[in-house]
């Protein structure tokens, strides 16, 4: 039986960059498929991906989330859905071209078979990886934040900030999706912490985090600090 891949993408106004990146997914492979969860975009985001789609019938999904919005609950809702449509891995990544799809193989590759890790990490500070065009605070910061997270967390991930993962079906299926509470980029912890509750194996495969090709960030300073007193929180919360 042909392995399904199933690529999830939470997007916000990312008309610039959405085509070719769908583009660029499906042609990894055939049995590659792409997801895209869009909170309306007032750009349209979402009208490109239904568009792009009738290119190819059958691989390209969108989810058009209408009145909610949030990193966190899109990633769900595409978890959620990824299964339903029979994925046996999942790739979750951001739509900006941050996470560049030339890494997915080697990252699908650490997942395969029955002594892959269940969870696969893009990697940032992994032997190998690194950051391109980030001045020397924002590397300092990621550095910062990954320190602190593995420490309040116990968490082996080198790079837990990263939102550049594969995950085996079994994992997403065993972890309660529908308890998972993190409206923001705080999801990317909060997976991670009910994997490693379930006994769920890390691997992590080095990348380069690239700047976004088009358009602008969310990411400010607000949702840092409340990314960081989340994993307080995490820390505290009883994991079953």
């Amino acid at each position: 039986m042909t392995e399904r891949i199933v690529a999830m993408l939470p997007t916000y106004n990312e008309a610039e960059n959405i085509c070719g990146l769908v583009r660029a997914l499906l042609d990894l492979g055939p049995n590659y498929e792409v997801l895209v969860v869009d909170d309306d975009s007032p750009d349209g985001t979402w009208r490109i991906v239904e568009e792009t789609g009738r290119e190819f019938p059958g691989r390209v999904h969108l989810v058009r989330r209408m009145g909610e919005r949030g990193r966190g609950s899109a990633g769900v809702r595409g978890f959620v859905e990824a299964l339903r449509l029979g994925a046996d891995l999942v790739v979750e990544m951001d739509a900006d071209w941050s996470h560049h799809p030339r890494f997915i193989p080697e990252m699908v590759e650490a997942a395969r078979g029955p002594r892959g890790a269940d969870v696969v990490v893009g990697s940032r500070l992994a032997a190998g990886g690194g950051e391109v065009g980030r001045s020397p605070l924002r590397k300092w910061i990621t550095l910062g934040a990954n320190f602190y997270i593995r420490t309040v967390l116990g968490l082996s991930v080198r790079d837990c900030t990263s939102g550049f993962r594969v995950f085996k079906r079994r994992a997403l299926e065993a972890i309660d999706l529908a308890h998972l509470n993190s409206d923001g980029p705080a999801i990317v912890q909060e997976v991670l912490m009910a994997c490693k509750s379930k006994g769920f194996s890390f691997a992590e495969v080095p990348i380069l985090f690239e700047p976004r090709r088009a358009g602008r960030s969310t990411f400010n300073t607000r949702i840092l600090l409340a990314g960081l007193w989340a994993v307080l929180r995490f820390r505290l919360r009883r994991w079953e």
